[in-house]
C-alpha cells in the first residue's frame, strides 16, 4: 500500500560525525582536501581540527528526506545552503519538514543543528517523486 503524504507533515533524522568521518568520506569520495583529513590545516583555517566535507552533510539531509519517503530512488532534485561545519563529535539532527504536493512531486524543506543548536543547513529543499 502507497503512503500518503501531506502538507506539514515532519521528520527527524539524527547522524554522528565519528572522529574518523571526514577520513572514510575522503576516501569514498575523493575529496582530499587538506582541511578534511589535516588538523593542523584546520586549525590554520580557524577551526579545532578538521571539519567534514559539506557534501557528506549535504548527503546526510537526503537520506532524512530518503527514510521518510522510503525510497532514496524517489529523489529528484536537491538545494541546499550550508551555515557552519561540522566537526568531528557533532551530533546533526535533521528536522525537515512536508512544504508542497504537487504534479506528483513532493518538496521538503530540511534545517539541521549540531548538538549546541547551531544551524548547520538552512532551507534545504528536497524534491522526490510520490512514487
Amino acid at each position: 500500500m502507497a503512503r500518503t503524504f501531506q502538507v506539514g507533515d515532519t521528520f527527524t533524522h539524527v547522524r554522528q560525525c565519528d572522529r574518523l568521518r571526514p577520513v572514510y568520506y575522503a576516501g569514498a569520495s575523493g575529496d582530499y582536501n587538506p582541511i578534511h583529513i589535516d588538523p593542523e590545516v584546520g586549525r590554520l583555517a580557524g577551526f579545532d581540527g578538521v571539519i567534514l566535507q559539506g557534501l557528506c552533510t549535504l548527503g546526510w539531509a537526503v537520506e532524512a528526506v530518503a527514510v521518510f519517503v522510503g525510497d532514496p530512488g524517489l529523489v529528484r532534485r536537491v538545494r541546499v545552503r550550508f551555515s557552519r561545519p561540522v566537526l568531528p563529535e557533532d551530533t546533526v539532527t535533521f528536522q525537515g519538514r512536508v512544504t508542497a504536493i504537487a504534479e506528483g512531486r513532493l518538496s521538503t524543506e530540511v534545517t539541521a543543528t549540531n548538538q549546541r543548536g547551531e544551524p548547520v543547513l538552512r532551507g534545504a529543499v528536497v524534491e522526490t517523486s510520490l512514487g
